[in-house]
């Protein structure tokens, strides 16, 4: 319901335009939707992105809901990385029992190169929030964390955890087939990638 979800926001923001949880859903929302592959045009999605965390941060730049959305985009979309750490430490500096922030961190950490920090990141998160429904994502996280590790083992019990709580979720079928294939379990490796064609067709290796 992601679409519909946006027209909501939309809707809210149309009531409110200073509403900052509005603003700051809806660009998590569009990066969403371009980092998942299903964008039906990502330019847009991503021009909403960053329009809408400039928008919340100008209203609140002391939330970290609006901290881990800012620091999302920036290492997403702009490949700054020293900028999503700064935004990423604030918002756990200011919120450190938000699991939300933790589990942004450990993203922007991994895609920065700081694996060991990402791992505790996310671990952070799960303590915060055992029973958290988007438990997937901090589990496949320390997957490919782990992976870069060469902690390949480690990474294949991470992501298969990811996938029991969520089957759809591609990122884990993306994180079991690399730690599978590192491995040299080629018949796993070729059932796990089938599975992820499954749930992302449009899937390339670019």
């Amino acid at each position: 319901a992601n679409a519909e979800a946006l027209q909501l926001l939309h809707r809210a923001l149309e009531l409110d335009p200073r509403f900052v949880s509005a603003a700051t859903f809806a660009a998590r929302t569009h990066r969403e939707r371009v980092a998942q592959g299903y964008s039906i045009d990502p330019q847009i999605d991503r021009n909403e992105a960053t329009r809408l965390v400039r928008l919340a941060l100008s209203l609140d730049e002391n939330d970290s809901f609006v901290l881990g959305a800012a620091a999302l985009n920036a290492f997403f979309f702009e490949d700054d990385y020293e900028t999503a750490i700064d935004f990423s430490d604030r918002a756990v500096a200011l919120n450190p029992n938000d699991p939300v922030a933790w589990r942004d961190r450990g993203w922007v950490y991994k895609y920065a190169g700081q694996h060991e920090e990402a791992i505790r990141s996310f671990e952070r998160c799960t303590r915060l929030s055992p029973l958290d429904p988007y438990q997937h994502s901090p589990l496949a996280g320390t997957g490919y964390a782990l992976i870069e590790l060469r902690r390949f083992d480690e990474a294949v019990t991470a992501a298969k955890k990811a996938l029991r709580h969520n089957l759809t979720y591609a990122v884990a079928h993306r994180c079991l087939a690399a730690a599978l294939a590192h491995l040299g379990r080629d018949a796993e490796v070729r059932e796990a990638a089938a599975r992820l064609l499954e749930v992302d067709p449009s899937f390339t290796i670019s």
